[in-house]
Order: structure tokens, then sequence, then C-alpha cells
């Protein structure tokens, strides 16, 4: 006997798509409302203990540039308070920028659309061009990093990793399906990174370059590149950014960075004593820390001996005054922070969600690991400064503004262990079977539900 077709009107209703948009469509979608872009998206708590994470290294990096900066402040004719004051009134503007992110007011999801993604990455590449055109530029310490703006300083390069950020889990959530193939999966992302770098060495500016792309390689693994594609693509770049240290080591008009080299290799050498001190001091600040420190605010290298203090070297700070306890405890607790933003990573609603926390966290841990290993002389100094430690407004309110990114996504993840009562089990076993069958036993189910 032949099969009967269910009605016209029943079979589009039984065979009607999901209405969750799947995350290899366009990122243009980005901007609908949340109901017809994921049907099953929420707004919970934030991540408590992520919060309280932030919030413990912000105090505690407020404490320690405090005391790390006074000597400073009063060599350079400014109260003690000087550089605290600024940075606290910078910490009140970051939190509230993080509030506001972090709340239900704000989706993340809204991040995605081209004219932020795009325009974003626009016109931080507009400031670095007129950074390395010398157009409000300011130079320091042989390099032209900085831009001035409306009696506003700041590095475009910071502004720069948030941009690749954003832009990189945009195309790889949008193309995910291409990212195992070298055409769709390594080349785009590639030639954005090339293309990037050859703004930042141009500054010269060879630490931001080792962030952005040790950022944009680990997103594109986390996006799902072959490991036979992979690995050799992590070769090829480390060998590149090698060579090319080198070659500006080498070459005359990188005094800057070829001083940074010398002070690393020959760090107690009589002759390097000008360039490498620094360094120096860098090191018998730690060593003379101990295991338990000299107690907080008793540094002795804060004062006068030890150039840029309450900046790039407060770890050093902290070493001396807290000891070996302190440096562990600061360690421990970005470890910390590293491990729960990958969680809420895992636990994201979508791809994109995924791939914008985990490139936010990696931030943040690369520039932790790297600042640790440039004051401890473990690397060359390459002028790269402790996340919520070190003095610095706009970098500052970037990193909370994107812990705030992180926050919001916590708010809409999705619990690995979800305990659901037994109706909603029930409806879920019951879809299950209905994808498994045909368009006729769903209407049969359908049938016998409703008796």
């Amino acid at each position: 006997m032949p099969k009967q077709k269910p009605p016209k009107g029943r079979r589009q209703k039984a065979e009607a798509k999901p209405k969750r948009l799947p995350n290899n469509k366009t990122w243009f979608k980005a901007f609908m409302p949340k109901n017809k872009y994921l049907e099953d998206i929420r707004f919970g708590e934030v991540d408590i203990p992520f919060l309280i994470l932030v919030m413990v290294l912000l105090v505690f990096g407020l404490i320690m540039m405090y005391s790390a900066s006074y000597a400073w402040a009063i060599h350079k004719g400014q109260t003690p308070d000087y550089y605290f004051q600024r940075q606290l009134l910078w910490s009140a503007l970051g939190l509230g920028v993080m509030i506001v992110i972090a709340s239900p007011i704000f989706d993340y999801h809204i991040l995605r659309h081209p004219l932020i993604t795009f325009g974003l990455f626009g016109v931080t590449v507009v400031l670095m061009i007129l950074v390395i055109a010398g157009v409000g530029s300011i130079t320091d310490g042989g390099a032209t990093r900085w831009i001035e703006i409306g009696g506003i300083s700041f590095q475009p390069s910071e502004l720069m990793k948030l941009a690749v950020i954003m832009l990189f889990a945009s195309l790889i959530s949008a193309n995910y399906r291409k990212m195992q193939t070298i055409k769709g999966g390594i080349v785009p992302y590639i030639s954005i990174l090339v293309f990037v770098s050859a703004l930042m060495i141009a500054q010269p500016h060879l630490s931001g370059t080792i962030i952005i792309c040790a950022i944009g390689v680990s997103m594109m693994f986390i996006g799902g590149v072959k490991k036979r594609h992979f690995i050799p693509l992590l070769i090829i770049g480390v060998a590149g950014l090698t060579a090319i240290a080198y070659a500006m080591y080498k070459v005359g008009n990188f005094d800057y960075i070829s001083n940074r080299i010398v002070s690393w290799l020959y760090t107690f050498e009589p002759e390097y004593k000008d360039i490498a001190w620094q360094t120096r001091n860098s090191l018998i600040a730690i060593g003379s820390g101990g295991v338990f420190g000299l107690g907080l605010g008793n540094s002795r290298q804060k004062f006068l001996y030890l150039p840029e203090s309450q900046n790039d070297f407060v770890f050093s700070i902290i070493c001396e005054e807290l000891g070996f306890i302190g440096a562990l405890v600061v360690i421990i607790l970005f470890l910390m922070l590293i491990f729960r933003g990958f969680s809420i990573a895992e636990n994201a609603p979508d791809k994109y969600g995924m791939l914008l926390a985990s490139g936010l966290i990696i931030q943040i841990g690369i520039q932790a690991f790297l600042n640790i290993a440039v004051v401890s002389n473990t690397i060359p100094n390459t002028g790269i400064s402790l996340p919520f430690f070190s003095y610095g407004g706009t970098a500052l309110i970037l990193q909370l503004a994107e812990m705030g990114i992180i926050l919001n996504i916590s708010r809409q993840s999705i619990p690995k262990k979800e305990k659901p009562d037994s109706d909603n089990a029930e409806e879920r076993a019951v879809q299950n079977a209905k994808n498994a069958l045909g368009a006729e036993a769903r209407i049969n189910m359908d049938r016998t539900r409703r008796r």
C-alpha cells in the first residue's frame, strides 16, 4: 500500500528548519535580534570567580604600583601619589566600562558586526600609519609607538591587539568549515598577520609583533587548523621572527633593538654597564627579596636605581618587597585567571564567543608571561607591561573592557553539566527521536502525544 503524504501544511511544519543560525553563516547576521540569532541565548549571572580574580589583581596592582612609583614621582617634581592618583582614576573609568559591557544591556554579539569589527581594525591601521609617518607621534627610547590625540597619549598597538582578536574571531567563526584547508584556514589569516607585523616592525615594536602573532596563531589553532598545517606554520613563524630580530640587531638604524639584545647577553659585563643598567638593577631587586621579601614599601631599587619601576619593571619591586612568596602569588593569580577564562570560553554559547574569550585571555596570559620573562632576564628587554600592575591609563582601560567582554560571555554560557527536570529530559528525548524518523513517523508521534 503506497504511503500517504501528510498534508502540505503539516509537512512544511514538520520539516521546518530550526531558528538557530549556524555558526558558519556570515557575520552580517550579528545585528539580528537575539531570539533570531540564537534561540537558546540567555542572560544569567556573571562568572563570580573570574570577577573576583580581576578585582584582586586590580587592587593588588594599584598597591604595588604606588609602592614602586612614589620615589620617581618625587624625583620628577610631583607629589608622591602622583602616579597612584592617575592610575586610580583610570581604574575607576575602566571599571565603569567593564561594568557596562558585562551588564545585560550589552550583548557581545554586537561586536561581530562588520562596521565594528572592520571599522576598529581600519581605524587602528590608520593610527599606526600616522605613528610611522610622525604625525602627532611621540618617540621614546629610540622607538616611535605613541600618538597623542586631544592631550591623551597611547599606543595604537594596544588597540590593534583587540582589533585582531575581534577580526579573527569573526572570520574563523563564520568560515570554520574551511579552517582545515590551506586556502581557507592559513592564507587569509597569515596575510593579516604579515600586514600588521609590517606596521609594527616599522615603529619598531618587536614585542608587540610577537604578542599579536602569538594571539593570531593561537586563535587559528583553536579555530580548527590541521596539525599538519599548524606545526610547519609555527616553525616558519618562529624562524621568521628570529630572522627579523637578528636583522634588526645587525642593521645600524635599529640601535634600540641591538642595545636590548646586548644588555641581555652581557648583563654584568663592565663595558655594557650603561646599556644593561635597567636589567642589572632588575635582577638585583629580584635577588634582594629572597623568600619573604624586604617588606611592603621597603624596596631599595625603586629609589632611582631601577628605571620604569612603576611601569614595565613593577614585578621586580614585587619580588624585592614581597619576595619569592609574593611573586608566586602573582603568578598563581594570573594562572587562575587564565584557567577561568578558558573555562568561560569552553562554555560559550557559540563559536564566536568561544574564540573571542580565548583570544582575550590568551593576550593577558602572553603579556604576563613575557613581562615576567623580561624582568628576570629570561628574554631581552622588550618593553612589555604587566597587565593590571603597570602604570598606563589607556592600556588599563582596554584590559578592563576586555575583561568585561569575557564576563558578558559568561552571562550567556551554557554549563557543561546542566541538570534539567524530567519533563525537559522527556521533551529532549522525544525531539531526538523525531529527528531520527521520517516525516510520516513524526506526524504519528505528534498525534499519539496529543491523545
